[in-house]
């Protein structure tokens, strides 16, 4: 069987106008974008033109994107920077429990600092209740972090409705959109976020970039202090190299937004599963509010980790996590509510724009192989 990848909300594959992106600036422009003379102005240039391909996915201005390491960079900077910004006032940060850890683990460190943090509960489909964020506020609450569609089962939150609770309290919204920017719109104003994260390598571009939306007029503590590149809000000299491959991404993912082809066979491969497992296997996350690439399922009964064991050639995630033999409950599904029996036959196949007809068929016939 040809090795078949189905592992894109992973990590993706560097798109082949990314790289003619980067090409020329592997042997020109090496100047120092900030420097003043002739060799850093066509650097200065290149990193420029990239923040506007950025900004203009984003729907916002160019100025208010900031250029990280990635996005777990970028929800550090977010949670951190506005906790720091704050200077010791009482600070109450609000969250889902069904967060990436570059989100709750900030949160987790910010509570030693003696910030309190409140984790809301989600429903069986993995949907926040915009109520239960409502009722979760504080009058010392300064941010709500939601992301915009989770990593595992794909299911999209009701941003919108989240920021107008957030808008009427003086609460800044951000979301963690590694997920979903290029898969689906992720316009600022119209999800009403102050503070979006985006990962380069969920978006056909390289790792090691992503992108930080900060809406004009919120202040944000740098978490790396220096000569104050990037507008005073993230030192370090940017890497003009990078930028550009983040900021032609954005530009391809632009004409995709919606994925239409992919969703077409993502609902192909869940038929031709339900089809083939009938009861023997369950849906996980939501069926509509849900990333056009990702399909989450559980094998009733079975182990997700063995079953990829079985079938080596293909490449997916099964959520779960294994600490000294024993492995545990993916942390998403638990907060969702799924029991022990369902959740650990947990596979997330996620397709990508190489994804073919025929691959899912032949997935879809060494599941059955696997399974017998």
């Amino acid at each position: 069987m040809t090795p078949i990848y189905l592992d894109y909300n992973a990590s993706t594959p560097i798109a082949p106008e990314v790289v003619a992106a980067m090409e020329p600036l592997l042997r020109g422009s090496f100047g120092n974008p900030s420097s003043g003379h002739w060799a850093g102005a066509p650097a200065k240039a290149a990193l420029e033109f990239a923040r506007g391909q950025v900004a203009s996915l984003l729907g916002c201005g160019a100025d208010e994107v900031v250029f990280t390491s990635g996005g777990s960079e970028a929800n550090n900077l977010a949670l951190k920077g506005l906790f720091f910004g704050r200077q010791g006032r009482p600070s109450h940060v609000i969250a889902t429990r069904i967060e990436h850890p570059a989100v709750l683990a900030p949160c987790r460190f910010l509570e030693k600092l003696g910030a309190r943090v409140t984790l809301v509960a989600v429903d069986g489909a993995g949907l926040v209740d915009p109520d239960d964020i409502r009722k979760a506020l504080r009058s010392d609450t300064f941010l709500i972090s939601v992301m915009h569609a989770n990593n595992e089962v794909g299911t999209i939150q009701p941003l919108a409705e989240i920021a107008r609770i957030a808008r009427g309290h003086g609460v800044l919204f951000h979301t963690d959109a590694a997920q979903s920017v290029g898969k689906i719109a992720t316009r600022v104003d119209d999800l009403g976020v102050d503070l979006l994260s985006v990962a380069g390598h969920k978006l056909y571009a390289p790792k090691g970039v992503g992108a930080l939306y900060i809406r004009r007029g919120v202040e944000i503590e740098p978490l790396i202090h220096g000569a104050g590149h990037e507008s005073g809000r993230r030192a370090g000299t940017e890497s003009v190299l990078l930028a550009a491959a983040l900021g032609k991404a954005c530009e391809i993912a632009a004409p995709a937004i919606g994925m239409k082809d992919v969703r077409r066979l993502r609902d192909l491969f869940w038929n031709r599963l339900e089809s083939d497992f009938g009861a023997g296997i369950v849906l996980n996350g939501h069926s509509d509010l849900r990333l056009p690439n990702t399909l989450n399922v559980s094998f009733v009964g079975s182990n997700g980790a063995d079953i990829l064991a079985r079938i080596p050639q293909v490449a997916a995630s099964t959520g779960s996590a294994c600490h000294s033999g024993a492995v545990t409950l993916s942390p998403v599904l638990a907060a969702m509510g799924v029991v022990q029996n369902i959740g650990m036959g947990a596979i997330r196949f996620s397709l990508g724009r190489a994804t073919t007809e025929a691959e899912i068929e032949a997935v879809v016939a060494a599941l059955a192989q696997a399974l017998t």
